[in-house]
Order: C-alpha cells, then sequence, then structure tokens
C-alpha cells in the first residue's frame, strides 16, 4: 500500500502540541515559522514518498549482500542516496562554516521521521551520519572539522559508530581494541566491533567510522577509552592519493527485521593496523561517545514514531476495505468493512494516539535541544537543557516502546492476512523491534532516568515538567464542558500518581535502596510517557476550542478523550507497581523462582 507522508499532522503537532513558539519567540531563527516548515516538509514528502517509500518492500526481500569485501545494498537504494545527496537533506541543521543551512534541529528531526516512516532501512544511514557529525563538531580539531563536516553534511560521505565487541555489549569499558601511537601523531588500530550498522555499503564514497579503542597502556575500564576517526579510504593531505585503510566488512548479522541495512562485523588491522586519527582528548572517549549516542537516542525515538505511523496509515487502509461480518447495531446479512466493529475501531484509535502522543514528545524534545543550545538567555538555556536531558529517555523508551506496539496492533488489525508477509505490515513489526534495542536498550534509558535525571539540579527539570502538566489540568478544568471534565479527572489522576511515585522514588534513592529503584525503573519511565502523552494530546485538543473547523476540533478532543479514558488510567496500576514494597530478589532467590525450567 501507498505511504504518503502526514505533514499536516506533523505540523499541528509542532504547533498546538509542542513548544514550538518558544522558538518562533526566541529569535535566533527570525525566519523560521510554521509555514516555512510546512513548505520544507512538503518538498521532503517528495522524495520520501515517491522515491524512499517504494524501495521498503524490495528491501525487506533482497536486503543488503556481503561480495568479498563489497557490500551491495538492494536495487534503487544507492540511487535514492544520490537523490538525497543532491536535494541536501543532511545539511539542515548543520553549521554554515561548514555547509550546513544552520536550521534548528527539529526540523533535521522531522525530516528524519518522513525517512523513517518511508523506509526505515534507509534511515538509518544519514541518520548514523548525524551522530558523527555531532561528534566530530563538539569534539574535533579545527583540521578534522574542515577535513570531514562538509562532506559528512552533505552524505557523499556517511559516519558509523563503532562501539560493541563480541564479548562486550553496553559494557563498552570491557573492550579489547587496541590503539598504539605512531610516529607521524596517528595511531594503529586492532580489533572487531560488531552490530556496525551501514559500516560498508555501496552508497557513498567514504566512511568514516568512529571507534573505540584503548591506547597501549591506559587504565582499564571506562577510564582508559579513547575513541578514533578511522576512515575506509585514507588521502594524502599533499599529494592528494586515496588508499583503502586496513579495515573491511567480514560478515553481515542475519536479523529479524530491517534486512536492507547491512548490520556489519568490522575488522580493523586485517593485515597490520587501520589508520585512526585521535578525536578529542585521551582516555575520553565516553565523553565522545555519549555526544553520539545522545544525538542518536532521540533520532531512534522518531524511528517508533516513524514505524507508528507507517503502520497506522496501512491498518487505516485496509480496515476500510477488508469487509468481514455484520454490523453490530443491526442483523442486515451483508458484511461490512471491519472498521465498523468496536474491537477493531479501538485498535485503531489506540495506534492513532499513541503515534500522535510519541511524536510531541518527540518534537519537544528536539525544541528543548535547540534552545538549550542556541537561546541567547543562559538561565532560558539552562531551563531547557533540563528539560531536554529528562525527555530525552522518555522519547527514546517510551516511543519505541510505542512503535512496536502500534505495529504488532497492526498485525493484529489484518488478522491472518498480517502475519504472512504478502501485506507487508508484518515487516513493520520486525523492523520496529530492533528499536527499544538501539543505543542503549531501554532498560538502560529508565536507569538513566530515574538514577541520574531525577536527581539533576535536585529534580528541577522534573519540577518544570510537572508544572506544565500543571498548567495544561488547569486550563481543562476550566473549560465549561463535559468532555473536558471527564479528561481533567483523568489527567489530574495521572499527575497525582507521578508526583507520588516521584516521592517514593526519591526517598529510595536517598536511603541507598537503589535495587528498589531500579526494579521499576521501567514502570516509572512508562508511566512519565504516557501521562506525557495525556498532556500534550490535551493542549492540542485545547488549542482547537476556538476554531472554526469543528469536526477538526472535535476530532482532536475525541483522541484526548479516548486517550485518557483507555490508557491513562494505566498510571494508577503503574504508581501502585512503584510504590509497593518491594523486596531484593538475590540470585539465589530468582533461581528459586526460576528454576525447574
Amino acid at each position: 500500500m501507498a505511504f504518503a507522508s502526514p505533514v499536516k499532522q506533523m505540523i499541528f503537532a509542532l504547533k498546538n502540541m509542542a513548544n514550538f513558539s518558544e522558538i518562533e519567540n526566541s529569535n535566533v531563527w527570525p525566519d523560521i515559522n510554521t509555514d516555512f516548515v510546512e513548505s520544507l516538509l512538503l518538498e521532503a514528502s517528495k522524495l520520501a514518498d515517491s522515491t524512499i517509500a517504494p524501495l521498503n518492500h524490495i528491501g525487506d526481500k533482497v536486503g543488503s549482500k556481503l561480495e568479498g569485501a563489497d557490500v551491495i545494498t538492494p536495487p534503487g537504494f544507492k540511487d535514492a542516496y544520490i537523490k538525497f545527496i543532491e536535494s541536501s537533506w543532511g545539511t539542515i541543521s548543520g553549521s554554515p562554516e561548514y555547509g550546513g543551512q544552520g536550521l534548528p534541529r527539529t526540523l533535521a528531526v522531522m525530516t528524519q521521521e518522513l525517512w523513517n516512516s518511508a523506509n526505515m532501512s534507509f534511515s538509518l544511514c544519514p541518520m548514523l551520519t548525524q551522530g558523527s557529525i555531532e561528534a566530530i563538531s563538539q569534539h574535533g580539531t579545527d583540521t578534522q572539522k574542515k577535513k570531514y563536516l562538509p562532506k559528512l553534511l552533505t552524505g557523499e560521505w556517511s559516519g558509523t559508530m563503532n562501539l560493541t565487541e563480541p564479548q562486550a555489549g553496553s559494557d563498552v569499558g570491557s573492550l579489547n581494541t587496541s590503539a598504539i601511537k605512531n610516529n607521524d601523531n596517528t595511531y594503529g588500530i586492532k580489533g572487531t566491533k560488531i552490530y556496525i550498522t551501514f559500516g560498508e555499503q555501496d552508497m557513498s564514497e567514504n566512511i568514516i567510522h568512529l571507534v573505540l579503542a584503548r591506547i597501549e597502556g591506559s587504565p582499564k575500564g571506562n577510564k582508559g577509552i579513547s575513541l578514533f576517526i578511522v576512515p575506509k579510504f585514507l588521502e594524502d593531505d599533499s599529494s592528494g592519493e586515496i588508499k583503502r585503510n586496513d579495515l573491511k566488512c567480514i560478515g553481515l548479522e542475519k536479523k529479524l527485521g530491517i534486512h536492507a541495512s547491512p548490520t556489519c562485523v568490522m575488522s580493523f588491522g586485517e593485515k597490520d593496523r587501520a589508520v585512526g586519527y585521535l578525536l578529542g582528548q585521551e582516555n575520553n572517549g565516553l565523553a565522545c561517545m555519549f555526544t553520539m549516542m545522545n544525538n542518536a537516542r532521540l533520532n531512534v525515538g522518531m524511528q517508533g514514531v516513524g514505524i507508528s505511523e507507517r503502520a497506522l496509515q496501512q491498518s487505516i487502509l485496509y480496515s476500510k476495505e477488508r469487509k468481514q461480518g455484520k454490523h453490530y447495531k443491526n442483523e442486515n446479512p451483508e458484511s461490512v468493512e471491519i472498521i465498523n466493529h468496536p474491537d477493531v475501531s479501538k485498535m485503531l484509535l489506540k495506534m492513532k494516539t499513541l503515534t500522535e502522543a510519541s511524536r510531541a514528545i518527540c518534537y519537544d524534545n528536539a525544541i528543548s535541544i535547540d534552545l538549550s543550545e542556541s537561546h541567547p538567555d543562559k538561565s532560558v538555556r539552562e531551563k531547557f537543557k533540563l528539560k531536554a536531558d529528562l525527555l530525552t529517555p522518555i522519547s527514546k523508551s517510551w516511543s519505541t516502546d510505542v512503535g512496536v506496539e502500534v505495529a504488532s496492533l497492526g498485525i493484529q488489525i489484518h488478522g491472518g492476512m498480517g502475519f504472512v508477509e504478502e501485506t507487508g505490515v508484518a515487516q513493520f513489526f520486525r523492523d520496529s523491534r530492533i528499536a527499544p534495542i538501539y543505543e542503549g536498550t531501554n532498560g538502560i534509558q529508565a536507569i538513566d532516568l530515574v538514577m541520574r535525571k531525577l536527581l539533576i539540579s535536585d529534580g528541577e527539570g522534573l519540577k518544570n515538567f510537572m508544572s506544565e502538566f500543571y498548567n495544561t489540568l488547569s486550563m481543562c478544568i476550566k473549560e465549561n464542558n463535559k468532555d473536558f471534565q471527564l479528561i481533567s479527572k483523568n489527567f489530574s489522576d495521572a499527575f497525582d500518581s507521578v508526583k507520588i511515585s516521584t516521592e517514593k522514588l526519591s526517598q529510595r534513592i536517598k536511603s541507598n535502596e537503589n535495587y528498589s529503584a531500579l526494579f521499576v525503573a521501567s514502570d516509572y519511565l512508562n508511566l512519565l510517557g504516557i501521562t506525557a502523552g495525556a498532556h500534550y494530546l490535551i493542549k492540542g485538543a485545547l488549542s482547537l476550542k476556538d476554531h472554526e473547523n469543528r469536526d477538526f476540533f472535535e476530532s482532536k478532543k475525541d483522541m484526548a478523550i479516548f486517550f485518557s479514558t483507555q490508557i491513562l488510567p494505566n498510571t494508577v496500576g503503574l504508581s501502585k507497581s512503584i510504590c509497593s514494597e518491594i523486596f531484593e530478589l538475590e540470585t539465589k532467590r530468582i533461581d528459586n523462582i526460576l528454576g525447574g525450567f
């Protein structure tokens, strides 16, 4: 089924649900408004809808292939990537000093959503490149910036992150990849990395690998890690001679989904050692790495949004075409479209509201990052830095969990036809499942939220966000409307649940009851995600109360009613789970529980 970029829904989320007015009023980008953003997205949608989206199915079916030392991407991918480069989509938020357009990162995040929805496998290449751009921009020397950023921004060169090793998953401090310093201030890199997305491919002219390694003699563990720029092709600055670096892809992972995206096993130093250039300071690689990963976490959250939108669109179309069963209101023997069945309509509404809520969370996260970096007022920058830090683990985790749930519901709506590959809806589910694992699993994000983000500046970030919740609740209560009164009642209960749970968790952390806090960290993140989702949906409905298009207003209000009555009540149960007295499960007791199988 054809895909159509949801530009109108995206603009509504930006303008009426997220806080885009903060960017418009900042005077940092005086020419940026929603009309400009809409024009940009409409242009991007042409590439997404007509060129990238049609490659999604064939990419899944054919996959990328390893032929010798080369990886061949599916038919059409290389040509689509050339069009992507020619259209300069990678330059949107880049520094003008290196060929970027200097626009808000929010706009880059929104276009990334379009690539995600159109073809998640394809989108991973430019997404990883953005992480490399961010790391080199913040930690590179002037020479490194001038050498790498212009072509990374255009996409002529792509970027990768080489963190994981066979014996060291998220525990990067256990890596074995080594580096030795050469006489010319380069470094020799030797080791094996796994799960390297687009580590080898035939789309870009060069691949700039960012590789974590330990310089010989450095301390063990996290404190002895450094980050290196290791290009696929090396260019002699004086002669211009180009030669291949001593690195290669030695295998492609066989995966559940995203088959068109080559996930490579990379070997550095096949013959001797690969040439690398230190990025940042020696033994400071983790700080550089987190620059990449923080950039990537929001983009991965947008993968959840993108895959949700794609599954939603296909499910709506299918439910309007597929006829089965009688209408629940009468005994007419004629079959009706399945969208008329209450259970199907409820699933569709759940898919719709979860998609729109997660989109708004991610957009507001992007806006907060922009303002934390670029607002002229230091106090405003600090305020939005706290908000961005708080929202990043929620955007990444909650939105990717939503992506999996929405894709799964899409299969359910298709029935038996969803479980077979013919309709393509199964691909969305398979593709979606990697996102909760990418860039620090969702469990790690929950730990980050509870053990770090709640404590920063005495919890000021959460207090500020809770104030936004309270303002939305107050506006809702003031409405002399039974629908908004129903919404406000449920939102008030969720608000109280967040307050109670936060107090309980804070007490545990201050008392060093870390096991109990960590045991319910994922529940707490889910609690905040659901409550934030309701907050943004209610904001959207309230923004339209005087709108001349009553049908449009009613649709947004009905979405808020559905979410507040069918999804938001889960917060009460989550709060009870969080606040219950939790006994510590020592290894022996866990073995007793799980034993006997």
